[in-house]
């Protein structure tokens, strides 16, 4: 049935609404009777132990297990129906198939519901086939790819609301894909403590990357505000949902920047049905893969280094190792170590003697494996061909003793001293450098990690079945090498170029694609995060032709000049009373550097209002006032920013313009900079 006017949608609204209230309680009926039962039937296994012979225990024990999956179906379908009660659907589109004599109405929301007796669909899942028209077409001829194939005809309605609490808000008729009324009524909100569905919407351009199935590596380059982030993780829960036999959730893997990020996007897959994903940083990966051979500086060490210590040498070694050409050159490396260090020597048993000429002949025979296996293997075929002088196998205390013997004659068996080797055979001593003994700097640790895979062998990991890698522009073509190795799945990888924090070793799309070269990319060119005004002001710090600010208007950032350094406090501190008199949920004071930042929370402390620093200690983001700095702010964002201290001092080299960009760009509805002194150049108009 069709429903036309807005009468008629209340009421069909109102109807659904009590199915959902019947079903609810139909499966709160369902998840009690599963915990009796599990309950029953523990007390039953428990009681009459004794007297149960085997096959009657493995019974009752299969009839727990039983109960125990049906309770937890029950319980995802119990959280499933509670959200759609508040929000059943977001969107209508009504399709009339070719070989139809008329339209059908679907409805579109969070998660699909059915009627019990019928099995007629009440609701589809936003990831279904028949929702895409409702994401990638206008009124008029459109198409879903089913599972029967192609299902041509034609969209007659498209309709858009806005459902809290069960009761409808709104409701918007619309011939376009996404009308702009609704978009820019959920753009205008105020930014809430975690980052939420977008699903009522999805963009067209989005919708493509959501719902592409087939690329091996798909690259995202999206500008700043473009909701790659979040679209990634809606193209992380398609996935789960179209391929549900083959991929959980536990076989994705997102290496994301910190926690605070992790915290941050933590609501986004809970709230599209998904259980909550593996997460991990470049860090906890690369302390695993280090544990037993040295300590290293973290990322945000090494970025602190060079935001105050303006080292050069010590850039000059980060840019080096930055190159896609060390790939190369480490590939090299281990070749020529497996040929120049291994050096054979006779071994001499008490009834056995083994010549160098065997044991070189031996080795020569793994030629292709990895160095760790090429030893190993040498040592099992010697152990296993020699012979006493009487002709008998070896014992294995003999073969122990080969196995040593073969694996000291690799002359650096110390991974360590084999990377410090590494710079001396390409002639660059130099640019190796350790902070202390076995602690290294950042920029080798992933440079080692390569090189030790080289020699020992990748063991791939086989949990992993889709990885997600967040900023993207942040790791350097070793790195990718590394994930390349170790996780050979499919991959989402995601980032802009524009926003990188570290140019010394940021890494491009044609560097990216260097080591994946079947990737797909895609691009999301249109921001969406800050107004009209905000967006323009950011592009000119930092220019970008391809980007597409949305047109939602608001006021023109302040640039705001101080006499003095206490008075620039004093106005931060009334910008931030200003902010708690507001509607706004969340201001961002985002400085360059953590020293800044302490600076900044010490003096606005006596506002007595939740003042939260966040800096690479901190596990959760919070909202209200978050004091930063733009190495943790990237893929955050806020109602209102500040960017205190931006002068001439503070914002000088090609770095600090991208810093600055990346504070600029976090605000969604308004932005502040202050500044006593001279102003930054970046920000001459």
């Amino acid at each position: 049935m069709l429903y036309e006017s807005e009468t008629a949608e209340q009421e069909h609204l109102r109807d659904i609404v009590k199915k959902l209230q019947a079903a609810l309680t139909a499966i709160e009926d369902k998840v009690s009777d599963s915990y009796r039962d599990v309950i029953e039937a523990k007390k039953y296994l428990w009681v009459n132990m004794a007297q149960l012979d085997p096959a009657e225990r493995a019974a009752n024990r299969v009839d727990i297990s039983l109960s125990i999956d049906a309770g937890e179906k029950a319980v995802a379908k119990r959280q499933r129906i509670s959200k759609l009660v508040s929000s059943p659907y977001f969107g209508r589109v009504d399709f009339k198939a070719l070989d139809h004599a008329e339209a059908d109405a679907c409805y579109i929301g969070v998660h699909a519901f059915s009627e019990e007796e019928s099995q007629r669909n009440l609701i589809y899942d936003w990831r279904s086939p028949i929702a895409s028209l409702f994401y990638d077409f206008h009124v008029g001829e459109a198409h879903y790819e089913a599972p029967m194939g192609r299902m041509k005809g034609k969209i007659t309605t498209k309709r858009q609301y806005k459902i809290r609490d069960g009761i409808m808000d709104y409701m918007i008729e619309s011939s376009m894909n996404i009308n702009d009324d609704v978009l820019q009524k959920e753009l205008s909100s105020s930014s809430d403590e975690k980052m939420k569905n977008i699903v009522a919407t999805i963009q067209q351009e989005q919708n493509r990357i959501i719902r592409n199935e087939t690329a091996g590596e798909l690259i995202i380059q999206g500008v700043a505000g473009s909701g790659k982030t979040s679209v990634a993780l809606h193209r992380v829960a398609y996935l789960l949902y179209r391929f549900k036999e083959t991929l959980t959730s536990g076989n994705v893997l997102i290496i994301s920047p910190n926690k605070v990020f992790s915290d941050y996007i933590s609501n986004v897959l809970p709230e599209l049905g998904e259980e909550m994903i593996m997460e991990a940083s470049m860090e906890e990966l690369a302390a695993q893969e280090l544990g037993s051979i040295c300590k290293f500086q973290t990322f945000y060490e090494q970025a602190a280094v060079l935001l105050e210590d303006r080292d050069e040498a010590f850039a000059k070694r980060i840019r080096y190792k930055a190159r896609l050409d060390l790939i190369g050159e480490l590939e090299s490396f281990a070749k020529h170590a497996e040929t120049h260090y291994f050096e054979p020597e006779d071994i001499m048993l008490e009834q056995a003697a083994i010549s160098r000429k065997a044991i070189l002949d031996s080795y020569q025979a793994t030629a292709g494996m990895p160095l760790e296996q090429r030893l190993a293997k040498t040592a099992a075929v010697i152990g296993g061909q020699s012979r006493t002088e009487d002709g008998e196998r070896l014992k294995p205390a003999a073969i122990k003793k080969i196995k040593t013997a073969v694996k000291k004659m690799f002359k650096i068996p110390s991974m360590l001293n084999l990377y410090k080797e590494f710079y001396n055979f390409i002639g660059r001593p130099e640019m190796y450098k350790p902070i202390a003994k076995n602690i290294i700097e950042f920029a080798d640790v992933f440079p080692l990690i390569y090189l030790k895979i080289l020699i020992e062998g990748a063991e791939p990991v086989q949990l992993v079945k889709h990885l997600l890698v967040d900023e993207m522009q942040d790791y350097t073509p070793v790195q990718y090498a590394v994930l390349a190795k170790r996780f050979p799945c499919k991959k989402t990888i995601l980032g802009d170029a524009s926003q990188s924090v570290n140019p010394y070793s940021s890494t491009s799309l044609t560097a990216i694609k260097e080591v994946f070269p079947r990737a797909e990319s895609m691009e999301l060119l249109k921001s969406y995060r800050s107004t009209f005004e905000i967006t323009n002001f950011a592009l000119r710090i930092k220019p970008n032709q391809e980007l597409v600010p949305i047109e939602r208007h608001g006021d023109v950032p302040q640039v705001i000049r101080y006499g003095s350094l206490k008075e620039e406090l004093d106005g931060i501190r009334e910008l931030c009373r200003q902010f708690l008199n507001s509607k706004l949920h969340s201001l961002g004071i985002v400085c360059k550097t953590k020293t800044q930042a302490e600076q900044i929370v010490h003096a606005i402390k006596e506002l007595h209002a939740d003042v939260h620093l966040l800096d690479f200690t901190s596990e959760v983001f919070h909202e209200g006032i978050t004091v930063t700095f733009a190495h943790m702010a990237k893929g955050l964002e806020f109602d209102q920013v500040i960017v205190p201290f931006a002068d001439r001092e503070t914002y000088q080299t090609e770095l600090d313009r991208s810093l600055l960009y990346v504070a600029c760009t976090r605000a969604m509805h308004s932005l502040y900079l202050t500044y006593s002194d001279e102003i930054a150049p970046f920000l001459h108009v």
